[in-house]
């Protein structure tokens, strides 16, 4: 498991392309057969992925995560983002067509991943967030989830936003996930920009050909950054830094959640004078 450390805004402002993306960036999401785990120390979520080109249990020695198995003390989402597959959670099997969500809750114990076709792998996007409370595991497919389309095409942001976790829907202890997927002809996701003072949120961009990309806009309002991010590719945000996008076509992404509360609307609005 990769270990990524919280940085403090004012140690943000000096780095340089390179240091922004070793700390902030996560490459490489989907190793066939080889899980990926990004441990970040802010409100210590984990972001993973696991491409299973055979079946594959994930599973973390005790001596990293300092529990017996990853979820005691901790709860999962898991978004597919590939070809049809499964996932055994808790002595049942789960069948995850594309972008089906599973949340799986608190104590659930070692979970094994598959793909119905291995010339057509799944690929499960995972979030993981510390839990106080145990809930159900529960799928959130696709065509269910609640969705929710805000802006236009005048501004190019017209985008559906699609909740999966979350109080009104499958209920989680503290992780909220969610896929908005922006309209053709669209580029611009959360504009104007936010911060979140009492969440992190991780973004997961996809849905873009090779030859495409994102431009990822952090930092604080008045300092802002930029990453170049690429289809399949994950970006961890701060409590402190602003996370907007604008793609050199229209493309999707999964965001996930954690931190003191639960509610979607809690956001501290940041007026377009004050970006610098």
């Amino acid at each position: 498991m990769e270990i990524r450390h919280a940085v403090h805004p004012d140690h943000a402002i000096g780095f340089d392309a390179s240091e922004l993306r070793k700390h902030f960036l996560i490459e490489d999401m989907f190793v066939p057969g080889s899980p990926k785990l990004v441990y970040s120390h802010i409100d210590r979520l984990i972001v993973g992925g696991v491409l299973p080109v055979a079946p594959t249990t994930l599973s973390v020695d005790e001596a990293v995560i300092g529990a017996p198995t990853l979820l005691s003390r901790r709860e999962m989402g898991i978004i597919n983002v590939g070809g049809r597959g499964t996932i055994d959670a808790g002595g049942e099997t789960y069948d995850m067509a594309p972008r089906d969500g599973l949340y799986v809750g608190m104590g659930t114990g070692d979970l094994t991943f598959a793909s119905a076709d291995a010339a057509n792998p799944a690929k499960f996007y995972i979030n993981c967030a510390p839990a106080h409370l145990s809930l159900p595991t529960a799928k959130a497919s696709f065509d269910e989830a609640e969705s929710l389309t805000l802006g236009e095409d005048l501004h190019c942001n017209r985008r559906t936003i699609r909740k999966y976790f979350h109080p009104d829907g499958v209920k989680s202890c503290q992780l909220v996930m969610g896929l908005t997927t922006l309209a053709p002809g669209n580029v611009w996701n959360t504009m104007p920009v936010h911060t979140h003072e009492r969440r992190m949120e991780a973004y997961f961009y996809l849905d873009m050909p090779e030859d495409q990309i994102v431009f990822h806009f952090m930092g604080r309002p008045d300092e802002t950054r930029h990453l170049v991010v690429r289809s399949e590719q994950a970006v961890l945000s701060p409590s402190w830094s602003i996370h907007s996008g604008a793609g050199t076509g229209a493309y999707s992404f999964i965001w996930g959640m954690c931190g003191e509360n639960q509610t979607f609307t809690d956001m501290d609005g940041v007026p377009m004078s004050e970006l610098r």
